[in-house]
């Protein structure tokens, strides 16, 4: 008897030619909690911490709708080096701040909470984040895995492993932030390409998933004027307006420096036939996918 083939979610929807341009979930602050064992299915929701703290972070992270991500260096990490934690945020006008600290009880993780009251340190470099959440999903482990290795070797200083980021998918996942950026469908050698660049300020399109602090017809548009004009830094370009008639957007998307065109780009939102949109899915879903169907300078 001929054992079935396994079903991996990036591979199909590699095949299908599944787009990513509008599939980056909305986010302006990361909270990244360090944490070296096991990781359970749910995240830091899993891990063994005092209920009253995990109560405490946890609501204070829906207040300022912040995304909790368990992380750890590939490989683990030092033992003899303590946990840490960071608040990341991105704030309008594309200005950055980050608060480092760490923890050895479960009491100093209360530090989160102080952290999202206050303003945060600028200057420091974005935190490169790849997701290799295997009992999440396991495209995300088999294909996440070898990207953080290439990353490692090369920046380790800026990257860490870290829990479900979203677009299964699309593994392998890379969030620059608190750039708020999203790449996928990355492999080792595109992986190194992309985020040096990105440490350039030169961000593509090919495997861009967009920003976050975009909708994702705006994600979309902005993704059709990168390939059209070419890579560009993350804040060369501005989201000025954005018209929706039902199903359709008319975006218009204006350079911030000299040299830089204005664009009229339309968007059309298509939901897809229903497929198995992770490993784990028990029963096929449908996604939206986000078409340009027009641009236009000036």
């Amino acid at each position: 008897m001929t054992t079935p083939a396994r079903f991996l979610c990036s591979d199909a929807a590699r095949l299908r030619g599944d787009p990513m341009a509008g599939t980056a979930p909305y986010g302006s602050v990361w909270i990244l909690v360090e944490y070296r064992a096991g990781w359970p299915f749910d995240g830091f929701d899993g891990i063994a911490l005092a209920p009253e703290v995990k109560a405490r972070v946890n609501a204070a992270a829906r207040a300022t709708r912040a995304r909790v991500l368990l992380v750890r260096r590939h490989g683990r990490g030092r033992p003899d080096e303590r946990p840490r934690w960071a608040v990341l945020r991105h704030e309008r006008g594309g200005a950055h701040s980050q608060t480092w600290g760490t923890w050895d009880g479960d009491g100093d993780l209360e530090g989160i909470v102080t952290a999202l009251d206050a303003p945060g340190e600028p200057g420091h470099p974005p935190v490169v984040l790849v997701c290799t959440h295997g009992p999440h999903d396991t495209c995300c482990a088999l294909r996440g895995r070898p990207v953080a290795r290439a990353l490692s070797e090369s920046r380790p200083e800026l990257v860490w492993e870290c829990t479900h980021v979203g677009g299964d998918r699309f593994a392998a996942n890379v969030a620059v932030v608190p750039d708020g950026v999203y790449y996928g469908n990355l492999d080792a050698l595109s992986a190194v390409t992309v985020v040096e660049e990105h440490l350039s300020d030169r961000i593509r399109p090919d495997h861009l998933r967009g920003y976050t602090d975009l909708t994702p017809p705006q994600q979309a548009a902005l993704c059709a004027v990168l390939r059209h004009a070419g890579p560009s830094g993350r804040h060369d370009y501005v989201v000025e307006e954005t018209v929706r008639d039902e199903d359709r957007w008319r975006v218009r998307v204006t350079g911030r420096l000299a040299g830089l065109s204005a664009f009229e780009v339309e968007v059309h939102a298509h939901r897809a036939r229903p497929h198995r949109l992770t490993c784990r899915a028990p029963a096929p879903g449908s996604a939206v996918s986000y078409d340009v169907t027009s641009l236009h300078v000036g």
